[in-house]
């Protein structure tokens, strides 16, 4: 009987989402067990491959410069479909590869062994592949070291979604943020999708904690933190950067729609009363910056908002600051 859920492609996509980690810059800890592939193994070509409902798109590629292929050429699109490793002695004589382009041309693929990467709860979200330029055998040994490594690949995306959260508001880490921002950025390249930061901190938070404590201070942030999210859109993210500092990405978002949103969590801090002993009422400073060409990182992104929010405190606080569209920050 076939297994429901490998043609449950819904539920297959939002299992892949869940991770966040689609568009997210190379990690250590993936580019690792790529290379461990690819040195135990001995192929030129080791991917951790993610499959989109429309592309394949790695994690982790040694041997190549790819970043993504179509979904529709993608040997790990194949290799989805089932709970055994999917292995390609020869491409050539296999029908459903032998003129795929990337048999056929670059980068000439042959051989292939991939692993499906297997969600705790059943969904088959990617593979773990060795891939060879040449015709080859792969022996049972190097298959068992191949799904070992693929249950690394699923144990390393688990941890890094439990590490995506801060303890203390449930926002999100300035880790994730950044990765969030970063998926923004390639939308922006690849589609030109708008996108908008806004920045924030609280007004005389050092004040808070001198005169009423630092459980008080935490008392502030939670607050703050859970103000927010009742009052941003499910496609927004919140993020807490550092200490009382906090970001706001607005996916879809351009200027002007994200000057008034930060005027409205601006505003909605300002009225609000934080449950306390005593009880606070607090204020905040936004920077705004729109995504733009300019700014072509996180970190840069992050840095012209950065200057929009001390615009805004130094020009008295509780209030927004735009970014000046000339602003530039080295990278």
């Amino acid at each position: 009987m076939l297994d429901p859920k490998l043609t449950d492609e819904p539920a297959r996509l939002a299992a892949l989402e869940r991770y966040e980690v689609l568009d997210t810059p190379r990690e250590p800890s993936f580019d690792r067990i790529t290379d461990l592939v690819r040195s135990i193994l001995g192929v030129p070509i080791s991917a951790v491959s993610l499959v989109d409902a429309d592309r394949q798109w790695f994690k982790s590629l040694v041997g190549l410069d790819d970043k993504e292929t179509s979904r529709d050429v993608a040997f790990c699109n194949h290799t989805i479909r089932q709970r055994a490793p999917m292995v390609i002695t020869d491409a050539r004589e296999d029908a459903r590869f032998c003129d795929n382009p990337l048999v056929t041309s670059d980068p000439n693929i042959r051989s292939y062994a991939g692993i499906p990467l297997e969600t705790p709860d059943g969904y088959n979200i990617g593979s773990l592949c060795a891939i060879d330029t040449v015709p080859r055998q792969f022996d049972p040994g190097q298959i068992a070291i191949l799904q070992n490594l693929a249950a690394l690949v699923v144990e390393q995306l688990e941890l890094r979604r439990i590490a995506e959260r801060d303890h203390l508001t449930g926002a999100l880490t300035r880790r994730a943020f950044l990765s969030e921002m970063n998926r923004a950025i390639a939308l922006f390249e690849r589609h030109d999708r708008p996108a908008s930061l806004l920045l924030f901190d609280i007004d005389h938070f050092k004040r808070i904690n001198d005169t009423h404590g630092h459980p008080a201070g935490d008392q502030v942030i939670r607050g703050i933190a859970r103000l927010c999210t009742s009052l941003q859109r499910p496609s927004d993210s919140l993020g807490r950067l550092g200490g009382e500092e906090f970001g706001i990405l607005l996916p879809e978002t351009a200027e002007e729609d994200a000057a008034r949103a930060a005027q409205r969590f601006c505003d909605a801090i300002a009225a609000t009363e934080i449950p306390g002993t005593p009880p606070l009422h607090v204020t905040v400073s936004f920077g705004v910056a729109e995504l733009r060409g300019d700014w072509p990182t996180s970190e840069s992104w992050l840095a012209v908002a950065d200057m929009a929010l001390y615009e805004a405190k130094r020009s008295g606080r509780n209030r927004i600051a735009i970014a000046r569209h000339d602003a530039t920050h080295a990278t």
